[in-house]
């Protein structure tokens, strides 16, 4: 049977009898778990100060918009 599941399995999975094998593993998915929640807050933090900047700007063009409109209706 188990020379079945090798066979059926292409032979690719490895379970160690030792699970210390495991250790090593877990450490790199831990620490890639890391960089990518990391990464994650670093891009939504880029994106929140990107909303802000434009909000910023829409604010300034719609003032000077109404500016320049109130200007034309006066003359």
């Amino acid at each position: 049977m188990n020379q079945f599941l090798m066979n059926f399995s292409g032979g690719f999975m490895y379970f160690p009898e030792d699970k210390s094998g495991y250790i090593p593993a877990a450490i790199e998915f831990a620490i890639l778990i890391f960089i990518v929640f990391a990464t994650f807050k670093w891009i939504r933090r880029i994106a929140k100060r990107q909303a802000e900047q434009t909000k910023e700007l829409e604010v300034r063009v719609i003032r000077e918009r109404d500016a320049r409109l109130a200007k034309e209706l006066q003359d």
